[in-house]
Parts: C-alpha cells; sequence; structure tokens
C-alpha cells in the first residue's frame, strides 16, 4: 500500500479523489486550508496546507512524511482567475501563479529527496486542457495550467534515472464548483468597462445547459487520478472529458487566427 499526499482535498475532485484512494487500503493525507471537510472522509488524514506559504507547504509534507516516506504527490489543488489580461491586477496574477504553479512545485521540491532515496515515487500533477490552448478572459490561469505542464515535461525528464514518474491529468469540464469561483473572479476583474460584452457572453456559456451535458463527473476526474497515480506504468498525459483529443488536435492542426475564430464562436463573443 502506498503513503499518499493529495492537495485540494476538502471538496470537489480532490475529496473525491481522496476517498477513493482511502478505500482501496492507501494511507491518505488530505491536504487544504481548511481541514474540516477533509475529517469527514473516512480514511482520510486532514493536513493543513496553504500553498502561498513555503513554511505551510514544508510543514504539510512533513506531516504526511510521519507515516513513511511518500510514495505519491497528487496536486490537486487549484482555481481560476479569469478576466481580460489588462484589467487583472497584478497581485491577482501572482496569486493565481502562487497557488497553481509554485505551490505545486514547492510540495514537489520537498518530496523528491525521499523519493530518491527509495528510489521510486510517482507525482501526479492535475493541469487541464487549459494547459494545451488558450481563449480570451482565461490568460492567467491558461498561463499557470501551461506553466504546470512545461515543468512537469521537465521534471520527468529529470528525475525518470532516480525511478520516479511524472504524469499529468487533464480534465476538460468538470460538475464541480471551480466553475464558480472563475466567474466569481471574471465579474471581479472585467463585469464592466471594455471588455464587459465579452465577459457576459462567458458568463451566458458557462451556465448553458448545453455545456452542462458536456461536464464530466468529478468522480470519473477521481478515478482517472486514483489510476494515474497507482498503475505500473503510466501515461505522461491522461485527458477526459467529451471531445478532449479532438479540442487539442484542432488547436494543433488550424492556423491560429483560424483556431481564434472558432473559440470566439464557442463563447459567443462578436
Amino acid at each position: 500500500m502506498a503513503n499518499i499526499l493529495i492537495t485540494g482535498a476538502s471538496s470537489g475532485i480532490g475529496a473525491r479523489a481522496a476517498g477513493i484512494l482511502a478505500a482501496q487500503g492507501h494511507t491518505v493525507h488530505g491536504a487544504a486550508r481548511s481541514t474540516e471537510a477533509i475529517a469527514r472522509i473516512e480514511g482520510v488524514i486532514p493536513v493543513a496546507l496553504d500553498l502561498s506559504a513555503e513554511t505551510s507547504i514544508r510543514d504539510a509534507a512533513a506531516a504526511a512524511s510521519a507515516t513513511g516516506p511518500i510514495d505519491v504527490l497528487i496536486n490537486c489543488a487549484g482555481y481560476g482567475e479569469f478576466g481580460s489580461v489588462e484589467e487583472t491586477s497584478l497581485s491577482d496574477a501572482r496569486a493565481q501563479l502562487e497557488v497553481n504553479v509554485l505551490g505545486a512545485i514547492g510540495l514537489i521540491q520537498a518530496v523528491l529527496p525521499g523519493m530518491r532515496q527509495a528510489g521510486s515515487g510517482r507525482i501526479v500533477n492535475v493541469s487541464s486542457l487549459a494547459g494545451e490552448f488558450a481563449a480570451p478572459l482565461g490568460g492567467w490561469y491558461h498561463a499557470s495550467k501551461f506553466a504546470l505542464e512545461a515543468l512537469s515535461d521537465s521534471l520527468r525528464g529529470e528525475v525518470a534515472q532516480f525511478g520516479i514518474d511524472v504524469t499529468l491529468v487533464q480534465p476538460s469540464y468538470v460538475a464541480t464548483d471551480w466553475h464558480d469561483t472563475a466567474m466569481d473572479r471574471l465579474e471581479h476583474a472585467s463585469a464592466s468597462g471594455p471588455y464587459a460584452s465579452m465577459a457576459a457572453a462567458m458568463r451566458r456559456y458557462f451556465s448553458s445547459p448545453a455545456l452542462a451535458k458536456q461536464m464530466s463527473s468529478p468522480e470519473a476526474v477521481a478515478e482517472l487520478i486514483a489510476k494515474a497515480a497507482l498503475t505500473a506504468r503510466p501515461k505522461t498525459r491522461y485527458r477526459i472529458g467529451p471531445g478532449a483529443g479532438v479540442a487539442v488536435a484542432l488547436s494543433t492542426i488550424l492556423p491560429d487566427r483560424a483556431f481564434d475564430a472558432l473559440t470566439r464562436k464557442q463563447f459567443g463573443y462578436a
């Protein structure tokens, strides 16, 4: 059985993945800023974690190591900073990168020495299709996922020599409250001003019944994360969501301006 540390375990995909892994008999440490909800997940050990604080990151890794070396780290925590690039404050942009990128890398740095010593380990970074291509009004969120993808690719080449695997999980739309937070951030940055009509179109898109039908369930994504964490020979990337592979292919095949036009049509921009 594995000793596992998973972030974002207080709700949504992270909570479900933590529960699945604990039910399989693994030692699971679920980390988040608030641990009350984690304590209610059967078999999961709550760990306090603030991804914007280096001390908290080190303390969380140490707490998870109390039951033995960490075999698997799953970076599942994250949120979407939405709004135009022009109107999103640099402080909000920094917060996005702190949580989605630097906090995840901080945990990786904290667990790698133990994995190297053990000669084995698995790092699962939960990214998004947003790490493959970008759309208007999500620039900083896309930037965070592009960065996580690049760092994961570099890291995979660096740590393979030590018997450590790095894999990415790339969900498309998932039926969680993630979208509510993203739209709140969009409202904060761009509800008024020169991008207001574009922001209104995006809000309509995310609240549409048609989109709801395309969303993966949190359970399906959580099961895929568990597979990526434990399968003997993991893929470098696991995509999930209707049309996920097609979307990535189109972003590669189509000329940039043609893909821009397709994106504008998708979100209903004028």
